[in-house]
């Protein structure tokens, strides 16, 4: 069978970056920006060479705590995922000086049965304090968490983030291949408690797709969107859209911010899955049906409508929540959860 090719991201035209924070608010699909990042001077030094790259960053390495890198064996192609099993992973993690990292990149970047080596999501302004001001873009979004990603040739299986995303493309190239949320159970998901890097990821190898195991995946690819990335190029990849990611140069750094549209006292709805598992997902078909409805009343088409009815100072958790009566919230949960 013969996968549909998927439709490309759309494209933004957005000349002026100042525009970028009134865009955020709006956009609820993907977008690529060409060129967002285009005159940053790591962009720029990436463009002159890897080597010029690794020396800018270099530059705000304080040296003072190693990285984590991800190895992988040339026998992985790349793809950072389990073991056969399942039972583990096809891959080792290490802590290493940044500027170890970043040699070890350049001695490899010409032979062609280089090991695979990923620095995943390390914060800038811990790892690489003042890199984040030399090379800014203006969010909107005060509290936005910048990270960086530093690598050979990838392939980080398709999975989601719960905050929204900006991904900037620093240096090499990258391929993202995104799909809705709703492709969820097209997309083969492995574990939800035993993942490689947390978050629970697609098993389907994009690169060699094995249809008669996973023939659903078909019906993904229908719905999939992709673009490749040039440095200074960016993506914008909402909340819970699956992505695909894949280091194409053998020297590739990849910028990225996170932001959720919620105060910080919010919790993970993560959690409130898997406590849904442990409590919901076991119940008779009628019972589940009911708490369904229990759960679109009070959370999913929640409004002025659910509590109206209550005094205002009495309506307890179905009042507007802040950050005292959230962590009152969480304490009775723990007390719930440890009966």
């Amino acid at each position: 069978m013969n996968l549909p090719p998927p439709r490309p991201i759309e494209e933004v035209p957005l000349a002026d970056p100042a525009a970028l924070p009134a865009a955020l608010l709006s956009w609820t699909t993907p977008k690529v920006v060409r060129g967002l990042a285009g005159a940053w001077p790591l962009v720029q030094a990436g463009q002159r060479s890897d080597a010029a790259a690794a020396d800018y960053l270099k530059r705000f390495d304080h040296g003072g705590m190693p990285v984590t890198a991800t190895t992988a064996a040339p026998s992985a192609k790349g793809r950072v995922f389990y073991n056969e099993d399942l039972s583990g992973f096809n891959f080792r993690r290490e802590q290493v000086p940044l500027r170890v990292v970043l040699d070890t990149l350049l001695k490899y970047r010409s032979d062609p049965d280089a090991p695979t080596i990923y620095v995943a999501s390390t914060t800038l302004d811990t790892y690489l304090p003042g890199l984040r001001e030399e090379n800014p873009l203006a969010l909107g979004q005060a509290d936005a968490l910048a990270s960086i990603w530093i690598g050979n040739r990838s392939r980080i299986a398709a999975h989601y983030d719960a905050p929204d995303n900006l991904a900037c493309v620093a240096a090499g190239r990258r391929r993202v291949t995104l799909f809705p949320p709703e492709q969820v159970g097209n997309l083969y998901v492995g574990p939800l408690d035993f993942t490689p890097a947390g978050q629970a990821i697609s098993l389907v190898d994009f690169a060699a797709p094995d249809l008669q195991r996973f023939p659903r995946f078909a019906e993904a690819m229908a719905h999939a969107q992709v673009a490749e990335l040039e440095p200074g190029d960016a993506v914008f990849i909402p909340s819970l859209w699956w992505h695909h990611m894949e280091g194409l140069a053998p020297f590739n750094v990849l910028v990225n911010y996170w932001w959720r549209p919620v105060p910080a006292w919010a919790d993970s709805p993560m959690n409130a899955m898997m406590l849904s598992l442990l409590a919901i997902r076991e119940l008779p078909a009628t019972q589940r049906a009911a708490w369904k409805a229990m759960f679109d009343h009070y959370v999913f088409e929640a409004g002025d409508h659910t509590a109206a009815h209550i005094p205002a100072p009495v309506r307890g958790v179905l009042g507007a929540l802040d950050e005292t009566s959230a962590a009152t919230l969480r304490t009775t949960l723990r007390q719930r959860l440890d009966r």
